[in-house]
């Protein structure tokens, strides 16, 4: 019954009040107004088969935030099975030269998308 009579009250305060009060009736901007927004830039962030890699590297700048966003540019651009073969870099870095320097087709096509990776990251992680 209480709850009844406040909800009751408070409908009624509510018809009685005017809707302008919450106009701004000034002339004057204020400075806030007019300022640029400052935002802070978040990274996405992904965990998968490249954060893992990414994370038990020996690499001094790895970090749970760079490491996540470096696989959410990965979900973007690669496939998993590519993903899979993208992490064997972080255990033989030796083994991306092989691939870029390979002449199959495949490879090539791999090459390809892992640069498209690795410029998605670069523009989102930085």
């Amino acid at each position: 019954m209480k709850h009844a009579l406040f909800v009751a009250t408070m409908l009624s305060l509510a018809a009685c009040s005017s809707p302008e009060r919450f106009e701004n009736t000034s002339r004057v901007t204020p400075a806030s107004a007019t300022a640029p927004a400052t935002v802070a830039r978040v990274a996405p962030v992904a965990s998968g088969p490249i954060s893992q890699a990414c994370l038990s590297s020996s690499r001094e700048a790895r970090s749970r935030a760079l490491c996540g966003c470096i696989q959410y540019a990965a979900n973007e651009t690669l496939t998993a099975s590519q993903q899979n073969r993208a992490v064997t870099f972080y255990s033989d870095p030796a083994a991306a030269q092989s691939i870029r320097q390979s002449d199959r087709a495949s490879d090539e096509r791999f090459w390809d998308a892992y640069r498209a990776y690795e410029e998605r990251a670069e523009a989102i992680c930085r």
